[in-house]
């Protein structure tokens, strides 16, 4: 507003000033050739007073024209003859430019007449020279008309010099009431604005207070109509879902409760039925699950952020993933920091990736996890042994559905999530050791519905990071979940992660340095 306010100001004056000067150049260009007409009348009609004739010496005539024609306050006249300065008129001049010998020369150098600018300690000066030709006269005469520039731009400076003075104060007070008024006027904009920030969290309930009945006030009003249909969406959605979710848990539950009642003589003669259909109605439990998280991933209250430390994340997840098979479970780096996540949802996509790594390794082989911070991205990462991904199946596994082409070509991109939707379900594969392969031999055959890493990528992107899957080192696949790093002090005050299995309480596991025992135990094995 006050460069609005200085620029509409500064222009106008520039310009005048800038169009004041051409015009005062223009003026005394006219009066220049004003002189030069003035000379010439002169030369012919006027005569000697002593002869009553024309004169018959042109320095006499060039003496006669400045006794008759007296320059103004801005103007001045001298004569030079043969190269020297004869006669000058008889006002005050600022400056006596006929007495610098190298200003004479100068001038007494053009052949006809000329017009340009000489520098005094006046300023700018603009002279003009006439030559002037007396028939019998063999001597070199020229007229100089000087125009002291810097004498006709005294009024009109003092004039700026006035309005400058007056233009400031009116300036200052233009913007003081600007700065006022604008506050006034985007103050209910920056209470929209305000408002946007903390709906963008997870609450919808938030709605402007309305008050006068001008445009922004119809803002106002627009925007909370736009939030209470976005809040009847949201709710409608999230009480869908529920409803969904129950209908379909519900048949599932039934017929297991009653496949679970069963006498042990109907399992008996059941045969193989008996175990295929719990295992499938498992599996069904794990698909509608994994749908409806993949339902709430653009839900504003799907994260619920929190400070979590890198390292409790880490060790926590390494603990929780070794119910998942019988394998080398090794933590490869913790980052001694602590950042803004969901440690709920971080922990459900590593379990995951653990849980996949699993289902394409054998018995005895190396899965490891680390986290680092690396400039401005918190690295999270889950490293297997096994067959690896091709690389044409590299970006398609995270997509939902996708599914690898078989072993060697992918690692897990059509296994299912065991980790739920709610708080406990980072810990439901633990609960199902059936899903983890304990065979020698990669398992592949619950493929699923390639919904595993889907939820691993969401996870990320809720996040603002990314998923991807590289070659190990040696072998195997490398997945790494990349995330923005926030720190506590950059997202302001946020309650400290309850959820973190008790270790973030109990400092007594906590030494100085990268890790403790335990930590350094599974780094041995």
């Amino acid at each position: 507003m006050l460069l609005l306010v200085g620029a509409a100001l500064a222009a106008p004056t520039m310009g005048i000033t800038v169009i004041w000067l051409a015009e005062i150049d223009t003026q005394v260009d006219q009066q220049l050739r004003r002189k030069a007409d003035e000379l010439r009348r002169f030369a012919r009609t006027a005569q000697d007073p002593a002869t009553g004739r024309p004169f018959t010496r042109g320095a006499d005539l060039l003496t006669q024209f400045m006794t008759v024609n007296l320059p103004t306050r801005e103007e001045a006249y001298f004569s030079i003859v043969d190269g020297r300065a004869d006669r000058r008129s008889a006002n005050a001049v600022p400056a006596r430019l006929d007495r610098d010998p190298e200003v004479v020369v100068q001038l007494a150098r053009p052949v006809g007449t000329e017009v340009g600018w000489l520098d005094s300690r006046a300023g700018k000066v603009r002279y003009g020279v006439v030559p002037v030709r007396v028939a019998g006269d063999p001597s070199d005469t020229r007229l100089v008309v000087l125009e002291f520039r810097d004498r006709h731009m005294h009024e009109d400076r003092w004039i700026a010099e006035v309005l400058l003075l007056t233009g400031v104060p009116a300036f200052l007070l233009a913007a003081a009431a600007g700065w006022v008024l604008a506050g006034r006027v985007l103050a209910p904009v920056r209470l929209v604005r305000k408002t946007a920030e903390r709906i963008s969290e997870s609450d919808l309930t938030q709605r402007l207070t309305v008050t006068g009945a001008d445009d922004v006030a119809e803002l106002a009003h627009t925007f909370n109509h736009m939030l209470d249909r976005l809040e009847s969406a949201f709710t409608t959605q999230r009480q869908f879902l529920n409803e969904v979710a129950h209908e379909l848990r519900t048949p599932i539950t039934v017929i297991r409760g009653n496949l679970e009642l069963m006498d042990d003589d109907a399992k008996r003669a059941g045969g193989q039925t008996y175990p295929l259909v719990l295992d499938e109605l498992q599996r069904m439990t794990r698909i509608v699950d994994d749908l409806l998280l993949l339902a709430k991933v653009k839900r504003p209250d799907f994260l619920t952020v929190g400070e979590t430390d890198l390292t409790d994340l880490i060790i926590d997840v390494v603990m929780k993933a070794r119910a998942l098979g019988d394998r080398q479970w090794r933590i490869a780096h913790v980052a001694e920091a602590t950042v803004l996540v969901d440690r709920q949802r971080l922990t459900q996509a590593l379990i995951q990736l653990a849980l996949n790594a699993v289902q394409h390794t054998r018995e005895g082989d190396l899965i490891e996890m680390g986290s680092v911070v690396r400039a401005r991205h918190v690295v999270l990462w889950v490293r297997d042994t096994g067959p690896g991904v091709a690389p044409q199946e590299r970006l398609r596994i995270f997509d939902r559905f996708a599914r690898g082409s078989g072993t060697g070509t992918g690692t897990g991109t059509g296994t299912e999530s065991s980790t739920g939707t709610g708080s406990s379900t980072s810990t439901e594969s633990a609960e199902h050791p059936g899903h983890a392969p304990r065979s020698g031999t990669p398992d592949t055959r619950d493929a699923g519905l390639g919904l595993g890493l889907a939820i691993v990528q969401a996870i990320a992107q809720a996040h603002g990071g990314s998923a991807r899957v590289d070659d190990a080192d040696g072998a195997g696949a490398r997945f790494t979940i990349l995330l923005p790093a926030r720190f506590p002090w950059q997202g302001g005050h946020h309650a400290p992660d309850t959820h973190c299995g008790g270790r973030s309480q109990n400092r007594r596991l906590r030494r100085k340095g990268s890790a403790y025992p335990w930590l350094r135990h599974l780094r041995r094995h």
